[in-house]
């Protein structure tokens, strides 16, 4: 099998719902669609859709659910009640189970699927548009479980990865933005995901929710998309001493394409990439960092 690629991070089934996209398109048709739209930013620049991950033989994602809780007078988007948020992951859920259905997906919830489904895209015989689209569930923030008893209700539905922590403030633990560790439910939440033997997404935990879950948690860690501090100076970032800690736990970092975590300073809005000199090097030299401290290249995806 040549050049099966892992994508550690995509928020399908939001694109889908949340935006209105139906990801069976191509990504030109999509853009077509959406040609004229103002309702969200960047309407009309979608870069990812079923037939372009094919293309590019990316046979297995890490797709996401994801729903914030907001407390009143937030900035932040997100959902009024911790119910509500746990219904969009439902209505999230729901897309992925139709996108099975119709045989664009499968769900990967072990290491018997995931075998049979590397076998499946290794056979050349079949057609891309016959291979479906191999998917881990992950939980991007962990607001929207309603209490700790949800997190066995998403593990029997499939989920197998949680990240505590997104943007601001959280009921579980606090995100990028913010300085503070996990709350005690939070705590709680890291033991029974280990008892459920799930794997822990670092990713947008603070420093301090950081060092607590590195020694708290037990199981499989990653970091499905992170840059380096040392490069772009940004709380979002990894620095070298975490980058060390990840290595030691065999994780697995994966990089990110937003511009502001490629270049110190960048100003939304005003910035362009091309004009910025920012391009898919900029990344490398990131993955490269993470090289040269591992000293080997099993730690960046």
């Amino acid at each position: 099998m040549n050049n099966f690629l892992i994508d550690a991070h995509l928020d399908l089934a939001m694109n889908a719902i949340e935006w209105n996209r139906d990801l069976r398109k191509p990504v030109f048709e999509i853009r077509q669609r959406e040609s004229g739209m103002g309702d969200k930013p960047d309407r009309g620049n979608g870069t990812v859709a079923f037939p372009e991950l094919r293309k590019g033989n990316v046979g297995l994602v890490v797709a996401t659910q994801i729903a914030r809780f907001v407390a009143p007078g937030s900035s932040l988007p997100g959902w009024n009640s911790p119910e509500i948020a746990w219904g969009i992951t439902q209505a999230q859920l729901a897309w992925y189970r139709a996108m099975e259905d119709l045989g664009e997906m499968v769900q990967i919830t072990g290491a018997a699927g995931l075998e049979k489904h590397l076998t499946r895209w290794a056979d050349e015989s079949l057609p891309a548009e016959q291979k479906p689209l191999g998917y881990i569930l992950s939980l991007e923030g962990a607001d929207s479980l309603v209490n700790l008893s949800y997190l066995e209700k998403a593990y029997e539905k499939g989920l197998r990865a949680c990240g505590p922590a997104h943007y601001g403030p959280g009921r579980y633990a606090p995100g990028t933005g913010m300085t503070e560790g996990f709350t005690e439910t939070g705590k709680d939440l890291l033991r029974e995901m280990d008892n459920l033997q799930m794997i822990l997404d670092v990713t947008h935990l603070t420093d301090k929710g950081f060092n607590e879950a590195t020694k708290l948690y037990k199981g499989p860690v990653w970091a499905s998309h992170h840059n380096c501090r040392a490069l772009v100076n940004h709380q979002r970032q990894l620095t070298d001493e975490q980058i060390r800690i990840l290595i030691e736990r065999g994780a697995v970092i994966g990089g990110v394409l937003d511009c502001w975590m490629l270049m110190n300073d960048w100003e939304r809005g005003i910035n362009k990439p091309a004009e910025s000199g920012i391009s898919l090097e900029k990344l490398i030299d990131h993955y490269d960092h993470i090289c040269q401290i591992a000293g080997n290249s099993k730690h960046i995806a």
